[in-house]
């Protein structure tokens, strides 16, 4: 790994300084928090949830390994939603404990800030791989096609579209995915690697929802992939897939003083663009 300085630069009181101590908080005084609503997502599924701001919500590994494909709305506005490249920029590759998930332009804000990570010490291991991408994307019966000439309906990009289906969105708001409890890197050849999931049951990633969010999961058909998915010794990877747990919980209010939620980008310029302006004439011919 290269020690050259990061482009993206934390400094005091900037937008990525972030109040470890609030969410540290919110973690010590678990006895304040309610659990308002769990669900289980089967293998091959997706799922969609709401979280109000200012509430928590978990991914959770109810009987072992499995990779889960995670997008984010602005809940009243589907513009805004998660951009994974910018995230990958402004805080890592492989995010973990206090890391958050950027909003796309012209918002350009947190929209969740990670509390607690179970995975947490999994760090780099030996190949340079870590625990939950930003690397890479979803699947999608596209790619699936051009690999192996054949239709899955079944894949990532699939079940995010029929989980949001009900709350008015398509296809088009499907977006570039964190993808929790995912182990990758990049080869001696610069290229994207998978490797198998070590989530073990009861590993979560939680999050704090800093503003009203639309979230959904697909439990990825290549399940903890440590099956090929593609390649020579390719094969159908249903029986290392495994349901996923989400679970929402309200917070004390107390816990939130002096929180609020972050505003939109204040840049209200016009990109350099300056509209040439017309002396109508009222004569008429």
């Amino acid at each position: 790994m290269s020690s050259h300085p990061a482009a993206y630069q934390v400094s005091k009181g900037s937008a990525l300084s972030v109040d470890r101590a609030f969410y540290r908080t919110l973690i010590a005084e678990r006895a304040q928090r309610r659990l308002l609503a769990a669900h289980v997502v089967p293998i091959r599924s997706g799922f969609a949830w709401k979280v109000p701001a200012g509430h928590l919500f978990r991914i959770v590994t109810l009987e072992g390994p499995q990779v889960a494909d995670l997008n984010l709305w602005n809940l009243h506005n589907p513009r805004e939603r998660m951009w994974a490249a910018r995230t990958r920029q402004l805080q890592q590759a492989h995010v973990s404990t206090h890391d958050r998930l950027w909003s796309t332009l012209p918002y350009l804000r947190p929209l969740a800030t990670i509390t607690e990570d179970t995975l947490a010490g999994y760090g780099a291991d030996h190949d340079g791989a870590r625990v939950h991408d930003l690397l890479g994307t979803r699947c999608d019966p596209y790619v699936n096609r051009l690999l192996t000439g054949q239709d899955f309906h079944f894949h990532c990009h699939s079940n995010l579209t029929r989980a949001i289906a009900p709350h008015g969105l398509t296809e088009f708001d499907v977006h570039d995915v964190l993808n929790v409890f995912q182990v990758t890197g990049l080869n001696d050849d610069d290229k994207y690697f998978m490797k198998a999931c070590p989530a073990q049951p009861g590993d979560f990633l939680e999050f704090f929802a800093e503003i009203d969010l639309l979230c959904a999961i697909s439990t990825c058909p290549g399940g903890d992939l440590s099956v090929p998915m593609w390649g020579p010794q390719a094969r159908d990877p249903v029986d290392v897939c495994r349901p996923l747990g989400v679970e929402v919980y309200a917070l004390d209010p107390a816990l939130l003083q002096g929180w609020t939620a972050p505003e939109v980008s204040p840049y209200r310029g016009v990109h350099g663009l300056h509209p040439e302006k017309v002396a109508w004439s009222s004569r008429r011919p």
